[in-house]
C-alpha cells in the first residue's frame, strides 16, 4: 500500500478505486483521510480544502500516514516556476529542497539528528512511470519551501532563482517529518506559474489558485501508475 499526499490540484481519488472514509487518531491530531484497496490518501489541505499553507498541521499528517502502516508516500505539491525554462504546465519531480526556517521535527524531547532528503529509488520509480505513459516530466529540480501564505516579492525571488528551480509552501516540511518517522518520500510538482518577475510575472492569488484547482489526466495517470505498482 502506498499513501498519497494530495493537495490544491489533487484532490479525488475515484479513478484508483473504491476508498472508504476514515479518521485517524495521533497524538498531534485527527485526521481524515481515504482508504482503498491499494491505497491511503490524504489531503494536506483537509477534505474540505480550506487549511491554508502556512495552517497545515504537517505532523498529524506525517503520523497518521506511519500510524496506517504506510512505508512511502506519493506527495503531489503545486509550485511557482523560478526558472523561464520550466514554464507554467510543466510537472516537475524535485531531487532536492531548501528550507530555512519554520523547519518541524517530532523529536522535541531528545536529540535527533536527520539528514533531509527526497529518496532517490522512489523518485526514479516515479520517472519510470511517466516515462512508460509517454509524460514529459522535468526530472530534476531544487524545491525552496517558502512560509506562506503571502506570495514572495520580486527581490526575494531574484535571490532565489540563483539555488533553486520551483517554488512552494509545503513539501520540505512533509519530506523532512517523513524521514525522521523512516517513511520513503517523493514528490511531484505541478507548475502553475511563473514566479513574482520571472518572464515579467505578476502573479496574484486568483489566478494561481484556478489554475492549481485545474485536475490534470498526467497526474492522474502518474498516481494510478505508482498505485499499481505498490502492489
Amino acid at each position: 500500500m502506498i499513501g498519497i499526499l494530495g493537495g490544491t490540484g489533487f484532490h479525488r481519488t475515484d479513478f484508483l478505486g473504491k476508498a472508504k472514509e476514515i479518521e485517524i487518531e495521533t497524538f498531534h491530531g485527527r485526521v481524515a483521510a481515504l482508504r482503498g484497496k491499494d491505497f491511503l490518501f490524504i489531503h494536506r489541505h483537509g477534505m474540505d480544502k480550506k487549511v491554508l499553507p502556512h495552517l497545515i498541521n504537517h505532523r498529524a499528517n506525517i503520523m497518521a500516514f506511519k500510524e496506517q502502516g504506510i512505508k512511502e508516500i506519493l506527495s503531489i505539491t503545486s509550485v511557482g516556476s523560478l526558472k523561464k525554462e520550466i514554464a507554467p504546465k510543466s510537472l516537475v519531480v524535485p531531487h532536492d529542497f531548501m528550507q530555512l526556517t519554520g523547519i518541524q521535527t517530532f523529536f522535541e524531547t531528545e536529540i535527533v539528528h536527520v539528514t533531509p532528503g527526497l529518496d532517490e529509488d522512489l523518485r526514479k520509480r516515479i520517472l519510470a512511470v511517466a516515462k512508460r505513459s509517454g509524460i514529459r516530466v522535468v526530472p530534476k529540480a531544487v524545491y525552496f519551501q517558502a512560509a506562506g501564505p503571502r506570495l514572495e516579492t520580486c527581490a526575494e525571488i531574484d535571490f532565489l532563482k540563483d539555488y533553486a528551480d520551483v517554488v512552494g509552501m509545503t513539501m520540505a516540511s512533509e519530506a523532512t517529518l517523513a524521514k525522521e518517522l523512516g517513511i520513503k518520500y517523493a514528490t511531484i510538482s505541478k507548475v502553475d506559474n511563473y514566479a513574482h518577475g520571472v518572464a515579467g510575472a505578476v502573479p496574484d492569488f486568483d489566478s494561481i489558485a484556478e489554475s492549481a484547482s485545474e485536475e490534470r489526466a498526467d497526474l492522474k495517470e502518474i498516481a494510478k501508475g505508482m498505485v499499481e505498482g505498490s502492489r
